[in-house]
């Protein structure tokens, strides 16, 4: 339990910590400058950044709370998708629906309720994501 606690920390505190850099000027790494532009598209999420309890608040399904992190996190997981173009036709999927929908944020926010729902089936089955069943979705939206 302490190491997925502090493992969690960790990952919240990069994103604390590349918005922080983001908002000073400072120089930022590539993993920072995508983060930062995942934050950025989430001015809801700011306050929350910009607090010092952001990396230890606590966000359960059963309260009804949104994570934040995990959010972010499934923004950056189908960009990074759409830019190695893993599942094949990924990128295809997310340009045609970003013109459909005329706003990429909601079409990465279509995407990422199918890259959700796909992971929590595989992790209930105890089995690898089936990325086939998976583009077949993106494509259906």
């Amino acid at each position: 339990m302490f190491f997925a606690n502090s493992r969690r920390d960790e990952l919240r505190r990069g994103y604390v910590e590349a918005w922080r850099r983001k908002l000073n000027g400072l120089p930022l790494t590539p993993l920072d400058a995508q983060i930062a532009a995942v934050v950025a598209m989430h001015p809801e999420y700011h306050a929350l950044l910009e607090s010092p309890d952001a990396e230890a608040a606590d966000y359960s399904v059963e309260a009804g709370r949104i994570n934040p992190f995990l959010h972010m996190g499934l923004h950056l997981a189908v960009r990074e998708q759409v830019g190695t173009r893993r599942p094949a036709g990924i990128e295809v999927v997310h340009l045609r629906l970003s013109r459909k929908l005329g706003d990429v944020h909601q079409a990465e926010h279509r995407m990422i309720d199918v890259l959700a729902e796909t992971l929590w089936e595989a992790q209930r089955a105890g089995r690898a994501p089936d990325e086939q069943r998976y583009l077949e979705r993106l494509q259906g939206l």
